[in-house]
């Protein structure tokens, strides 16, 4: 990240020799100016990210010079140094905008963490800002990121998609897989017909088949006419099969004559029905592993494994987390009409440090939760559900020596910030009652 670019405007030499010497220990890049005026153009032709100002000057006071940057660059840090200071001065200067002021004479030391604390805002303006770009260039991507990982699969994915092969998907729940099977198909020739996608987990197996396959009237009780499957449906184009280790090995049977003889026998039916489709599936457990346990036919996985695209978790992708935390922060800001901007610094850190067990999909459902919550142009620590407490955290407490009341409080601690403090849910997880875990909050200061 590059050093916020400081401007310092003083019309006492010693003082502007002292504020550069001082700000040297940050490695800021700093601009001197004795002339206010010649500040002002400097101002409005150049990108300042702090300026540090003197109150009182010939022809633009620190007041101007303030209103100026607020004109010119709304989003810098702007500091005030002045020997003449006074309590309705210092609060007309915060009113305008201005991020701290400071009297002279003044400790080197203090000054240091007044100056820290405004480059690190300066900092974090500049990381938004940075990820706000990245957010518009990926405007209409269906597949957010930029991390080694995600970068390897997107160009997997353009150099697949071409072709009719079947392609099988691998990742945990949350991670995207219906986004990139959905990438595939727009990437490939097929790509002005059909997507169709089945949740193969949320169906029966008799109504997988029917939706799938189709079914004559009369098949079975309640099939009062004829239906299309899904395989007919999605001729042409692109069939994905999400969850397909959920389903029976009779199923399998018949998805693998399905893929073989790129026909279709409708439940009931006696005519095999051409289908012409390209099967995309996805699993979020490896289905090799599937395989050995024997919940998998082998000989489907081989038809199905031609290529294989392995969707990584969040967690090995942090240089991902907050441009996916911006981008659904936009997304949600226009779709309920808010002016969220901004990510306090306090969650950037909480985000990264957080180990998503959901995946993608939780860290959006989080986002959405936030703008809906905030009020503000920032999203802060109130609009999220603690999540400080790591899977490699609990790892940590239980491969470590530890008492039991150690390790009791941490279980009680990491329940109530999965429940958002419920205590009743929590208890309940807990397998205790509610006035059991009331008096265990009390007794390890839990609030």
């Amino acid at each position: 990240m590059t050093a916020p670019n400081t401007l310092v405007i003083d019309d006492d030499q010693g003082m502007r020799e002292l504020l550069r010497d001082i700000l040297a220990e940050e490695s800021l890049a700093v601009t001197l100016c004795g002339d206010s005026r010649q500040a002002v153009e400097l101002i409005k032709t150049q990108p300042f990210d702090i300026v540090i100002t003197d109150l009182k000057m010939p022809h633009h006071d620190g007041i101007a010079i303030l209103e100026t940057v607020r004109q010119n660059a709304p989003e810098a840090v702007v500091i005030m140094v002045t020997g003449y200071g006074t309590i309705e001065t210092a609060i007309d200067a915060i009113r305008k905008g201005a991020y701290d002021y400071i009297q002279k004479p003044f400790e080197p030391d203090d000054f240091l963490i007044v100056i820290r604390r405004a480059a690190e805002h300066a900092r974090l303006v500049l990381e938004n800002k940075a990820l706000r770009r990245q957010v518009e260039e990926a405007a209409g991507e269906d597949l957010v990121g930029a991390s080694p990982p995600i970068a390897a699969l997107k160009e997997m994915v353009v150099r697949v998609a071409p072709f009719t092969t079947p392609v099988l998907i691998e990742g945990e729940t949350g991670t995207g897989k219906e986004l990139v099977a959905r990438r595939l198909h727009r990437l490939s020739h097929r790509a002005a017909e059909p997507f169709v996608a089945v949740n193969c987990g949320a169906l029966s197996e008799q109504l997988l088949e029917s939706e799938l396959f189709g079914h004559e009237k009369g098949a079975f009780t309640g099939a009062d006419s004829r239906k299309q499957g899904l395989f007919e449906a999605a001729h042409q184009g692109t069939l994905f099969l999400d969850e397909i280790t959920t389903t029976s090995h009779n199923f399998q049977v018949k998805l693998l004559r399905v893929l073989q003889e790129h026909q279709v026998m409708r439940v009931g039916g006696t005519t095999p029905i051409d289908v012409d489709v390209r099967v995309v599936t996805a699993a979020n457990i490896p289905l090799a592993q599937a395989v050995e346990k024997g919940d998998f036919r082998r000989d489907l996985f081989y038809r199905l494994n031609v290529i294989t695209l392995e969707l990584p978790p969040l967690r090995q992708r942090q240089d991902d987390i907050l441009l996916l935390a911006h981008h659904f922060m936009e997304k949600f800001s226009r779709q309920y009409h808010k002016n969220v901007r901004t990510i306090s610094g306090r969650i950037r850190e909480k985000m990264l440090a957080y180990h998503w067990p959901g995946n993608v999909r939780e860290l959006e459902n989080c986002l959405e939760r936030a703008v809906l919550l905030c009020e503000t142009s920032r999203i802060q620590s109130i609009h999220l559900a603690e999540k400080t407490t790591s899977a490699n955290e609990i790892d940590t407490m239980c491969s470590s020596l530890v008492s039991l009341a150690e390790m009791e409080k941490m279980l009680i601690s990491h329940t109530l910030q999965a429940t958002n403090g419920h205590r009743e849910r929590s208890a309940e997880i807990l397998g205790t009652s509610p006035t059991t875990l009331w008096r265990k909050m009390k007794k390890y200061d839990l609030s």
